[in-house]
Order: structure tokens, then C-alpha cells, then sequence
């Protein structure tokens, strides 16, 4: 499920230090259309499995992931809850911040919000959750949202399944994400071939979306690209010199990376009073991965002495020196616009972590 940003821009006068872009917001649905009273999509095991995090010996203890989003949801601990205890996850309390007050409610938004958590959790059970609540789904407040989140509450990962489609002043939004040992993760899109901010920005991982399939034993039977992904070139960043070498076009490329986002291959979220009903329901999109992403950030930055820094710098280099070694190849599929090719592609980008692998050598960058 991505929160797709739409509606009208307004710039801030240049003379104030943080222009802000307001607009508004609402999350389209990528879910089973069912609540049910027990788990229908993937869960925890399956997921640490597939992507190998039930073979490495950190849980990102010590970490602090922030997840970003929009009126956030007041039962979000005791969904939490439930979900840790179906699922035999560790118990966490989440740190829960209203930096500019509190403001509305929206049933999209704390189904983000408990998938943002829930899933941040199963990849890294021993970080600390903080969600920032921004007061309203302005640009203006989720930006202000993810400063506090750096700021105040130090997260050294922060996840963002928000964005909208380009504008022309956005390159002067990226200050935002320009921190020194901060990982930022964007939602590619949900919406096939197309480029939206801030996934972008040179400064942010954005992630797209795949279609994973299991075994019965929960090893992996295929992946493809997921045709929802968003993915493309910009028409107002340009190329970084991180994608040298990866892609020949003159603007920024999106994805970076991938995960599993098909609605039909989706995560199981619980969630209290989801328009009135509580229970569990199967959730895809790429919003799914950016959280997940965070905690593969968690993962890495928890046995390392500094937290990492230029994180597609480092996922584009370790990519360089042995691109099969770090990341599954995607190959088939496409967004409607793009197709998924050898190496680098605007649908899946570089593929999907093999976390065996891509953390080791990310704690040793």
C-alpha cells in the first residue's frame, strides 16, 4: 500500500530556511479485499527466511527506526502486540512522537502505519520503533516530520511510504534527506512506469516492488517484477554518479532496489478498527519495502562502530565489486513502461538484497 501524495503544490517564499510543499494526501489501498480473524499473507518466518535474515546473528539491537507517516493510529502498540505474539517476535514498545500536535484520524493511514511498524519489526525485532506523526499528510508536515525524526529522535534509518509525482523546484527538497549517517527509504510507486518524489532524490533508497513467490518450505520458487512498480528516469534530477556505469540515461533512475510488494504475494498486518473492523488483512505495495529496507539498515548499522553513510553510494559500489554475490538478478516482468533486464533496470533497479551477503558487507564498508 503506497500513500500516494496528489493535489495542488505551493512553494514557500525562498527567503525562509525550509521551503516546504503543501499538499495533500490519501492512501489507495493494495490489500486482500477481506479482513479476516486470522493471517492470510505472508508472515514473519516466511519473510526472514526468503530474504536469509533468519541466518544472520544481529536483530538491529541498539537501532532506532523511524517511521514516518501521516495521523499515525492510536492502537498501533497493542496491533503491534498481537502481531509479535502470532508471529513469536519479541515484544517492543514503540516510541510514539507528535511533534506538531495531534491533528485528524484516516483508516489508510494507521494501515500504513501498523504495516510500517509491523514489518520494520519482523526484519529487525530488536531495534526501537519511533513512529513521527505528522499533524496532516502536507508535504510541508511529513518533511517537518522526518527533520524531528533525525533531529530529536536520532533515528539513523528513517522510512517514508509517502510521495507524489515530480515538480520542478523538488531538487530543492532534497536538503531534507542530505544527513551525514542517516539512511533514508522511499516507496518507488505503486502505479507501474513513473517517477515520484522524494523515492527521486540522490538522497534517498527507493524502493520498487516484486512479485515473490514460495514453497511450501518457504524457500524462494520465483520472483519477477511486480507490474505496480513504480520506476523510470527524472525529468528534473539528474543521473548521480553512483548509476555510472549502471544506466546511460541523463537523469536520476529509479528503483535502487527492490522487495516484495504484489498484493497478491502480500504481508499480513493486523490492524484495530480498519473502517470498523479489526483483524487481519494481506497488504502489498512498494510502501511495504521501504520500512523493511530500514531494517535491513538497522541490521548493518548495529554491529558497525558508525552508522553508514551514502547509502546508494554503498549499495551501487558493493553492487560494482560482486553484483551476484549481494543482490537476486530480476529479469522478467515490467511496470508498463520498463522491463525488468539483466543488472540494473527502472522497474526492479539493482534487485533484491541477498541479505546473507549484502549486510556482512555492508558492516565491513
Amino acid at each position: 500500500m503506497l500513500v500516494a501524495i496528489t493535489g495542488t503544490l505551493f512553494a514557500h517564499d525562498p527567503a525562509q530556511p525550509r521551503r516546504g510543499i503543501e499538499i495533500e494526501a490519501r492512501p489507495p489501498h493494495h490489500i486482500q479485499p477481506f479482513i479476516t480473524s486470522s493471517p492470510t499473507g505472508y508472515s514473519a518466518a516466511q519473510i526472514r527466511h526468503a530474504y536469509g535474515f533468519d541466518q544472520l546473528n544481529n536483530n538491529g539491537a541498539g537501532q532506532i527506526i523511524a517511521i514516518v507517516d501521516a495521523f499515525g493510529s492510536p492502537t498501533i502498540q497493542q496491533d503491534l502486540d498481537t502481531f509479535s505474539r502470532t508471529f513469536g517476535l519479541p515484544t517492543t514498545t514503540v516510541k510514539v512522537f507528535h511533534p506538531q500536535g495531534t491533528g485528524g484520524s484516516d483508516s489508510g493511514w494507521a494501515l500504513e502505519t501498523s504495516l510500517d511498524v509491523e514489518w520494520a519489526h519482523a526484519v529487525a525485532p530488536g531495534a526501537t520503533i519511533a513512529v513521527v506523526v505528522a499533524r496532516s499528510a502536507s508535504f510541508a508536515n511529513l518533511l517537518a516530520a522526518v527533520d524531528y525524526a533525525v533531529n530529536t529522535v536520532g533515528a539513523k534509518q528513517v522510512s517514508m511510504s509517502w510521495g507524489s509525482g515530480e515538480f520542478s523546484s523538488e531538487a530543492n527538497q532534497d536538503f531534507h534527506f542530505n544527513r551525514s549517517g542517516v539512511a533514508f527509504f522511499a516507496s518507488s510507486g505503486d502505479n507501474g512506469a513513473g517517477v515520484e518524489w522524494p523515492a527521486v532524490s540522490p538522497n534517498v533508497v527507493a524502493v520498487g516492488g516484486t512479485t515473490l513467490r514460495l514453497t511450501a518450505q518457504g524457500t524462494v520458487s520465483s520472483e519477477t517484477a511486480w507490474s505496480g512498480s513504480g520506476g523510470g528516469v527524472s525529468a528534473f534530477e539528474g543521473r548521480p554518479g553512483f548509476q555510472n556505469g549502471w544506466q546511460t540515461r541523463a537523469g536520476r533512475g529509479v528503483p535502487d532496489v527492490s522487495y516484495d510488494a504484489d498484493p497478491a504475494t502480500g504481508f499480513s498486518v493486523f490492524i484495530t478498527n480498519f473502517n470498523g473492523s479489526t483483524g487481519w488483512i494481506t497488504v502489498g505495495g512498494t510502501s511495504a519495502g521501504a520500512p523493511q529496507w530500514a531494517g535491513i539498515a538497522a541490521l548493518v548499522n548495529s554491529h558497525r562502530s558508525q552508522s553508514l553513510s551514502g547509502w546508494n553510494t554503498a549499495l551501487y559500489g558493493i553492487a560494482n565489486t560482486n553484483y551476484m554475490a549481494f543482490y537476486r538478478d530480476i529479469t522478467s516482468g515490467n511496470n508498463g513502461g520498463f522491463g525488468a533486464t539483466r543488472g540494473y533496470d527502472f522497474v526492479t533497479g539493482l534487485g533484491r538484497p541477498v541479505s546473507t551477503q549484502l549486510v556482512p558487507a555492508l558492516i565491513a564498508r
